[in-house]
């Protein structure tokens, strides 16, 4: 791997527009492929110059990184890390970092566009990024997780930053490795550099609510959602697809909103009880049986595509590319919410459109915990922490506006969810480009 002058590692930007392209028939569109078909069929409702079209149409900057570390039993392996800063047009770029083997340039390209596109719409200061680290941290011992997270910042030193690009956790990645990023920023800068990263442990000033923030955000949306279609939160069935971090928050908090949580499934299968399933019995089971579902006694096993089950709100909180053509006109909710990055392919758009069922987009649905990050960072800038009750009631409000103004820009172009939310976020964007314009 060569490096520029300053240290920092080469860097490409690969054309988001460019990516292969997945033909028909063949499976569904890989991530970036998905994003671009969705920044293309919104960017015709929107009245952008071509150059700014062109400037959005491409990822800033994507750095690639050779991480060598030392494992426990003496050897040296290298693992490919990657970090896509998509556009840092509204601010400093956001984004998480995930440990998973399958961890691709494409996956982080399309994840960090969807970032942009996320903040934008939530109204936030920020850029979209995205970074991830190609291994199975599920084999490593806690050591060999420190080295690699330590020696992963010092590769990415001259990139990370508070008014740069700030990272957060994502899969595999939690915020005891947030603290490690803080400390080893802050020990090569030589000055405590808390806003480099949120997600941090509350000691190292982590905010409150934080963990909960991207499912108690999805239920925010879910229920104005329902509101907007005049339905009773009180009367509805909801199904789970997914039942980690961002699942399980979402059953819990949609059942304190009164509504009947009938569906669950993670990745050993799916249970289904029509009177309900009593969520926080369910997660003390899980956490007495391996973090899985399977067994639990209370619910039957579902057979079938958990997503098609009877229910009135459906949460994919689990992969992208679940809602796809094949299934998309079997779904029988009346309100999806996306708790996952990407779950519903460009054709299942327009199937659940026409069947009108009500989508809430990724870039809206699950940006809670991306909203409460910034909260954190604000904290971080302002030596200051805020109560759990003050965290919540803004993470709502701010859910609740993102909402209002996805519907509104919807409406206006007569266009589903995922539409409009994209509109909001070029507008945004591109009259943020357009003030700053083009240097030189």
């Amino acid at each position: 791997m060569t490096a520029t002058p300053d240290g920092t590692p080469a860097t490409h930007t690969p054309d988001l527009g460019s990516q292969p392209r997945t033909k028909e028939g063949q499976g569904p569109p890989s991530l970036a492929e998905m994003a671009h078909q969705q920044f293309v069929k919104a960017s015709k409702y929107v009245n952008l110059e071509p150059w700014i079209v062109e400037h959005l149409s491409h990822p800033k900057r994507t750095t690639i990184a050779s991480v060598p570390v030392r494992m426990d039993d003496g050897s040296v392996k290298a693992f490919t890390a990657y970090r896509c800063q998509y556009s840092d047009a509204l601010g400093p770029t956001k984004g998480g970092i995930r440990y998973h083997p399958d961890v691709s340039l494409d996956e982080v390209i399309a994840l960090a566009a969807w970032m942009t596109w996320k903040c934008a719409v939530a109204g936030l200061p920020y850029g979209g990024a995205k970074g991830g680290v190609v291994c199975d941290p599920r084999g490593f011992s806690k050591g060999e997780l420190e080295r690699l997270t330590r020696r992963l910042t010092v590769e990415f030193i001259n990139v990370f930053g508070p008014e740069t690009d700030i990272p957060a956790p994502d899969v595999n990645t939690t915020s005891e490795m947030m603290g490690w990023i803080y400390d080893t920023y802050s020990m090569v800068k030589g000055y405590h550099a808390a806003g480099v990263v949120t997600g941090k442990p509350l000691t190292l000033g982590g905010s409150l609510g934080r963990p909960e923030s991207t499912g108690r955000g999805v239920v925010d949306t879910a229920v104005a959602a329902a509101e907007h279609l005049k339905l009773d939160p009180q009367r509805l069935t909801a199904v789970v697809q997914g039942f980690g971090k961002v699942g399980s928050y979402a059953a819990l908090f949609l059942q304190q909103k009164g509504v009947r949580v009938v569906g669950v499934s993670d990745v050993t299968g799916a249970i289904y009880n029509e009177k309900g399933i009593d969520v926080p019995k369910l997660i003390e089971y899980t956490k007495r049986n391996g973090g899985l579902i399977r067994g639990y006694p209370e619910a039957k096993a579902w057979g079938t595509d958990i997503l098609t089950a009877p229910c009135d709100i459906l949460v994919p909180a689990a992969l992208e590319n679940q809602i796809t053509a094949q299934n998309a006109k079997e779904i029988q909710a009346r309100i999806v919410a996306e708790g996952a990055n990407g779950p519903t392919t460009v054709k299942a758009d327009d199937i659940l459109h026409k069947n009108n069922v009500f989508v809430v987009p990724d870039i809206v649905a699950n940006s809670g915990g991306v909203v409460v990050s910034y909260f954190e960072w604000v904290q971080n800038a302002n030596k200051f922490a805020w109560t759990e009750d003050i965290v919540n009631q803004r993470l709502a409000d701010t859910m609740r506006t993102s909402f209002r103004n996805t519907v509104r820009a919807s409406e206006s172009k007569g266009v589903d969810m995922r539409t409009g939310a994209y509109i909001l976020a070029l507008e945004r964007c591109g009259e943020a480009i357009r003030a700053r314009g083009l240097f030189p």
